[in-house]
């Protein structure tokens, strides 16, 4: 989860001094969380998750984030969705991680109204509604959110809940490749090798099926490997060596820890 590798990375700093510090510095925040503080509440859920400062505890951090998603703090009603849709800290109940999740997305959390889309995607815990799906992703994804953008991609790929648009899918999925997201990158791929929704391209087709290869494991990464493999035969030598420098060039401006 996005929120909880952000909170991971500003802990490896947090917690690099004594063990002393440690202790005031949890004091000062569950004080402030006991007073009614709602972002504090919030912030020792998540420690709680994750075991910084505190012994991992599931459904301590369902207790704090509760507090927090009760006064109206959409970050904590996302993660309390996750909670009860995974079973952590509570049963497992896809029904009731809708209901929170739709409390954030009422609010305009994009992370809520993603998820959200999924649960209706999917049917988990609601009717499934596949148009209904795509309305939360356009939501999210309007607001800058890639995994959003490449669900609705997906959809226009596939015509699920919308007219098949392969023009549309391929926009979506441009805008969802700055995350990384390997199925996406292969979707771009097979688009550009296909000539489907954009002009036929082997070198940019090479270029993304290199980059969904290097970031794949298992079928997934043997799939990318023959794409990119096939698209190559078609290339000179000299298209072939642009291809690749196209994708050092992408792969060093998105890391794959981004």
């Amino acid at each position: 989860m996005v929120r909880f590798i952000a909170f991971a990375a500003v802990a490896v700093f947090a917690f690099a001094a004594p063990v002393c510090g440690q202790e005031e510095d949890i004091s000062a925040i569950r004080a402030r969380a006991e007073a009614g503080d709602a972002s504090e509440q919030f912030d020792l859920g998540a420690r709680y998750v994750m075991g910084e400062g505190v012994v991992e505890d599931a459904a301590e951090a369902v207790r704090w984030f509760r507090r927090a998603a009760e006064q109206g703090q959409a970050s904590a009603q996302f993660e309390l969705g996750i909670m009860y849709l995974h079973g952590r800290g509570v049963p497992q109940d896809a029904a009731e991680a809708v209901r929170w999740y739709r409390l954030a997305a009422d609010q305009g959390d994009a992370s809520g109204q993603t998820r959200l889309g999924f649960m209706y995607a999917k049917g988990r815990g609601v009717a499934q509604d596949e148009a209904e799906a795509v309305r939360w992703y356009r939501l999210a994804a309007d607001q800058g959110d890639a995994s959003a953008a490449g669900s609705l991609g997906f959809m226009y790929d596939e015509g699920c809940g919308v007219p098949q648009d392969y023009s549309e899918a391929a926009a979506w999925y441009h805008k969802a490749a700055e995350q990384g997201n390997p199925a996406v990158l292969f979707a771009l791929g097979a688009f550009y090798a296909d000539g489907r929704g954009v002009t036929q391209d082997y070198v940019t087709a090479h270029m993304w099926a290199n980059l969904a290869a290097s970031r794949s494991i298992g079928e997934k990464r043997e799939a990318a490997v023959k794409l990119r493999d096939a698209v190559a035969e078609a290339l000179t030598k000299e298209a072939l060596a642009e291809a690749q420098r196209r994708a050092r060039e992408w792969n060093a401006g998105h890391p794959h820890d981004q």
